[in-house]
């Protein structure tokens, strides 16, 4: 079957020649070519000249004018050697050579990887084309000279935002599971973060490819939505925001935000109409440091000075609204209790003559209002359901996304955003996150759907925002930023037949 990619590794490894037939012992496969130098970036598949255990080999290098070798396999035994071409057992031989390489430029630097804990599946294929792209992306960043990196590193970041890959992304994560899948998203974002970082120091900016790397999965009654992003590539609110502190950029810039939103949905059939339900199962948005604590520690402020989850905005849509009847939600908006309270204080003083017993009377009126910090509200607007959090000041009571705190409030010593990790009253998890769960926000927003679509399959798209703010936790500092991810997935849901 042919491939979508624009780098078919597997297609051109299945096609290659017998082994018998080549005139040499290599073969190569040109990935990319700097426009600028004319320098290519290649694949080469090397077979042993032996006949006694015969092998081959991988090499990605820069095809200067002596060739410069950027990575290498493992050897991959073949089974004789009149054997024909590469078998598939043979190729999940590379694939796991490429995930070991790949997890090497994460934050760990040593993977638990083991052999068993990865199910190879259908569509190897793409998932192979899909893994070799991303080594490839990491090697051009980390091991290619100067003028073929520039050159090449862009047209690897646009392959891998196709949708091919988007697709090939869901079936290797499925193969990885949940904990190698964060440490496969960690070492693609601090490749990513490391390639911004230079290009910021030579004044160019990038498109991050952070799109890619949201996906969405519906199963057993669940929607989920999986959000990874390095912070470095999230849009600022205020892009005149700005600090010279290369220790405090550090803390910032090396940071991952990872976010999770699971929706339980119901499906009730009725004798003319579906009932549609999607409620909160759980929301939980972290940001992770994607260097270790050590070099978090010499080069930045440690791990405790990064941003925080400020907002979480979700909005949930049926795609074909020609058959929904009504959209309803389950909580109304909030309305605080306000306790006020009179206080009146007398004072005395001698006034001029003709005061009422030489006494002044003065009443001061104060209000109390009890809000959490996290605010919670639902809405509609059209067929869309909308579901929003939003964090407030423990001083004032400001929403935290949209405002700036005063530079009083930034050095006092005890105010609710400073030790915000280890304060009883933090609004947050010990490690920085939030997580909210059906316990306390599992309201729901409620579809009545017209009985025009017994029988269909309805597509709903999940998009949100998430705003992440940074503001001084240990540090003595007047700096303060925002910043904003947007993303947006579709799933599809079968609806039963009348009954």
């Amino acid at each position: 079957m042919a491939s979508n990619f624009v780098l078919d590794v597997w297609g051109w490894i299945t096609n290659l020649p017998p082994f018998s037939r080549w005139s040499t012992n290599t073969m190569c496969l040109c990935i990319c070519t700097s426009k600028s130098t004319k320098t290519s970036l290649k694949l080469s598949i090397i077979k042993s000249p032996q006949n006694l255990n015969p092998f081959v080999s991988f090499t990605i290098f820069a095809d200067f004018h002596m060739p410069i070798s950027l990575w290498t396999s493992n050897p991959i035994p073949l089974k004789s050697s009149a054997q024909i071409s590469l078998t598939e057992a043979e190729a999940v031989h590379l694939f796991f050579d490429i995930l070991n390489t790949v997890f090497s430029y994460g934050p760990s630097k040593r993977s638990s990887f083991r052999r068993s804990q990865v199910k190879v599946e259908k569509n190897f294929r793409d998932v192979l084309n899909l893994s070799f792209l991303t080594l490839t992306f990491l090697i051009c960043i980390y091991e290619a000279p100067y003028d073929l990196r520039c050159g090449c590193l862009d047209a690897l970041r646009l392959q891998l935002s196709n949708p091919t890959c988007r697709d090939a992304l869901k079936l290797l994560v499925r193969m990885l599971g949940s904990n190698l899948e964060e440490q496969w998203m960690r070492s693609l974002n601090l490749g990513m973060t490391n390639w911004m970082v230079e290009l910021q120091s030579l004044n160019q900016s990038v498109r991050a490819i952070s799109p890619l790397f949201s996906y969405a999965l519906s199963a057993s009654g669940l929607w989920k939505v999986q959000v990874y992003c390095p912070v470095i590539a999230m849009s600022l609110e205020d892009p005149s925001a700005t600090t010279q502190d290369e220790r405090l950029l550090f803390s910032l810039r090396y940071q991952q935000l990872e976010a999770v939103i699971q929706l339980a949905y119901k499906v009730i059939v009725k004798q003319n109409w579906i009932d549609i339900v999607v409620a909160v199962d759980n929301i939980r948005c972290d940001v992770i440091s994607l260097v270790s604590e050590t070099l978090m520690d010499e080069r930045g402020y440690g791990s405790g000075e990064k941003h925080f989850p400020s907002r979480i905005s979700l909005q949930v849509t049926p795609t074909h609204q020609s058959d929904v009847v009504s959209v309803s939600v389950s909580k109304s908006s909030d309305n605080p209790t306000q306790e006020i309270g009179l206080e009146k204080a007398l004072e005395g003083a001698f006034e001029p003559p003709g005061t009422y017993l030489g006494l002044r009377v003065s009443t001061t009126e104060t209000v109390t209002v009890s809000v959490k910090p996290w605010k919670f509200e639902q809405s509609v607007h059209g067929a869309s359901g909308k579901l929003n959090w939003f964090l407030h000041d423990g001083m004032n009571g400001r929403e935290v996304f949209s405002s700036k705190p005063s530079k009083f409030s930034l050095l006092q010593p005890k105010a609710w955003f400073r030790d915000r990790y280890s304060s009883v009253y933090r609004p947050f998890t010990k490690e920085g996150g939030v997580i909210f769960a059906g316990d306390e926000y599992g309201e729901s927003v409620w579809w009545k759907v017209g009985a025009g679509a017994f029988g269909k399959t309805m597509g709903w798209e999940i998009k949100g925002t998430i705003g992440i703010t940074y503001w001084p936790n240990k540090q003595r500092s007047f700096y303060s930023e925002t910043r904003n991810l947007q993303f947006k997935e579709l799933i599809y849901l079968n609806l039963p037949k009348a009954v």
